[in-house]
């Protein structure tokens, strides 16, 4: 019941296989309740302390994933803020216990980037985790179908 659509042509949106590049700025999402959107909008994003990926945001560019989160909330409660990253330089971390896996940051790395069917995450898809949310855009949030009941997806501007 997710949709997306092309407002943002100057920014590349990757397919969730695609290596990302040092240094580029892509479109991400961030799936949350209703209620952490409103304080994310008005605070910004504030790192997670700790995760599969150690500290930082956790992220993805396939909206289907950022759209199950958070796990226990229905649908309808759900809402995905879309983001543009600049992802500065990327540790691809794609098996548990990698070397680097809580610690990439401290090797140098903005971004870790875990790419999907890795084994990493258990729905088999792309995450990124992002150490400094100053690298962060918050561009708009995106609503589910279910939320208002229209045949398109409904969005709101927040800057």
């Amino acid at each position: 019941m997710w949709a997306e659509d092309d407002l943002y042509p100057g920014v590349p949106c990757l397919q969730s296989y695609s290596v990302p590049v040092d240094g580029i700025k892509y479109l991400m999402y961030h799936g949350t309740s209703r209620y952490a959107a409103q304080q994310i909008m008005a605070l910004g994003f504030q790192p997670s302390a700790n995760g599969m990926l150690g500290r930082g945001v956790y992220l993805s560019r396939d909206l289907n994933k950022a759209s199950r989160y958070p796990l226990n909330l229905p649908e309808h409660e759900r809402v995905v803020i879309r983001v543009q990253v600049n992802v500065g330089r990327v540790k691809k971390i794609d098996y548990q216990g990698h070397p680097m896996q809580k610690t990439w940051h401290a090797h140098g790395y903005d971004t870790a980037w875990c790419p999907p069917g890795c084994g990493m995450v258990p729905s088999g898809l792309e995450e990124d985790c992002v150490w400094d949310p100053r690298r962060i855009q918050i561009l708009d949030i995106i609503y589910s179908k279910l939320q208002h009941g229209f045949s398109h997806m409904q969005y709101g501007y927040y800057h």
